[in-house]
């Protein structure tokens, strides 16, 4: 079976859209990720973003993230809202509950995912947008299949449609790192959640082994990208 390109999806999208841009939420788990991602959308979709992310591990590096999201929109100069959802851990820790030991990469991650993609599609319902989609396709890390087949379900059950995407394609990760060198952005080591801090902590995760941006430089091995990435993170 071939791979989907979602970001042949999006580009489709994108071509046939009116002359009136329609309203995004946009998921956003952080600044550094977003940054691409708000330059590229803003172009054609009015943008809201919608900041939730229960799997940060303490309400002060919530804090400092969310803080960083709102900065880097005012900054850029864009017309675009910020709803901070708020700090509600608990949630994440009830969806864990029993994948603790997973490694990163695993069910929980995928879990994890679930359950911010179930609420960006709920959030996008209520406030009558036309379409929602996630930041979190930016990262290598981050598995894009399992995040457009998890947003396109949520979109389905709630009736709003999901934009697909795999925005770290058309060289979106190495702007990310531009635009976060060049507005001072806080870049974190860890996705935010406590597995993956302690698993940073403990030397599990090299940065030296990760040569992202080296790899990026050939246009057409993301999946490899992906292998390689992963693999380290399971060691």
């Amino acid at each position: 079976m071939n791979k989907i390109n979602y970001q042949k999806q999006l580009d489709k999208v994108i071509e046939n859209l009116g002359e009136t841009k329609p309203t995004l939420l946009l998921h956003s788990c952080c600044a550094p990720c977003s940054s691409y991602v708000m330059e590229y959308l803003s172009q054609y979709f009015d943008i809201t973003i919608d900041y939730y992310n229960p799997n940060i591990d303490s309400k002060e590096e919530y804090e400092k993230r969310v803080h960083e999201q709102q900065r880097l929109v005012n900054e850029m100069n864009l017309p675009i809202k910020v709803i901070d959802v708020g700090y509600a851990p608990q949630t994440f820790f009830d969806m864990a509950k029993g994948y603790e030991q997973e490694p990163e990469g695993g069910k929980r991650c995928y879990r994890c995912y679930k359950l911010r993609l179930d609420q960006a599609a709920k959030l996008a319902q209520e406030g009558g947008y036309d379409y929602f989609t996630t930041t979190l396709t930016i990262s290598p890390l981050k598995n894009a299949t399992w995040l457009n087949e998890l947003g396109q379900k949520a979109g389905e059950l709630a009736g709003v449609r999901f934009l697909p995407s795999d925005f770290k394609k058309k060289g979106g990760y190495q702007r990310s790192i531009q635009l976060s060198k060049e507005y001072n952005l806080y870049r974190q080591n860890f996705c935010g959640c406590v597995f993956s801090k302690e698993r940073v902590k403990s030397g599990c995760i090299k940065k030296k082994h990760i040569k992202i941006q080296k790899v990026l430089a050939t246009t057409k091995i993301y999946d490899k990208i992906f292998t390689i990435c992963r693999e380290i993170f399971l060691k």
